[in-house]
């Protein structure tokens, strides 16, 4: 390959390169966006942890809410980091799968079971909240 032939070939490298990067960039705001959620409004749901999973990039929260019809619903609730919480007195085992817990999250916009974790108070009266300092009943 000459040197004129491997001008355009760099040029195409180099644009594809930058192409990458605004998408990235693009995807990251996209994913810190509140938009699913109903950030004027808030919603109580009571039932049992279903899952609590510890990961990256967002922690989850599933919770098995009666349907008011004999059957259950299963409401996912994002939540912040692992690296977040974990900073603020949260681990792994803060919820486990069985705890009976009263949420108020920010409903999902499209009315889907789901939101954004706002505080949730377990049967024992302990209040987990986003920021830390969990309180005892």
């Amino acid at each position: 390959m000459t040197r004129h032939q491997s001008a355009p070939t760099l040029g195409a490298l180099l644009v594809a390169v930058l192409v990458m990067i605004a998408i990235a960039r693009a995807g990251v705001s996209a994913h810190h966006s509140f938009a699913p959620f109903d950030m004027q409004a808030e919603k109580t749901i009571s039932g049992t942890v279903k899952q609590f999973d510890w990961t990256n990039p967002h922690t989850w929260i599933w919770v098995n809410v009666p349907d008011g019809h004999g059957g259950v619903e299963t409401w996912g609730i994002e939540g912040m980091s692992p690296n977040f919480l974990g900073r603020r007195g949260w681990t792994k085992s803060s919820l486990k799968a069985g705890d009976k817990v009263t949420m108020v999250i920010r409903p999902l916009r499209d009315g889907s079971k789901g939101g954004m974790f706002v505080r949730a108070t377990l049967a024992d009266g302990k209040v987990l909240l986003p920021t830390g300092d969990p309180t005892e009943p």
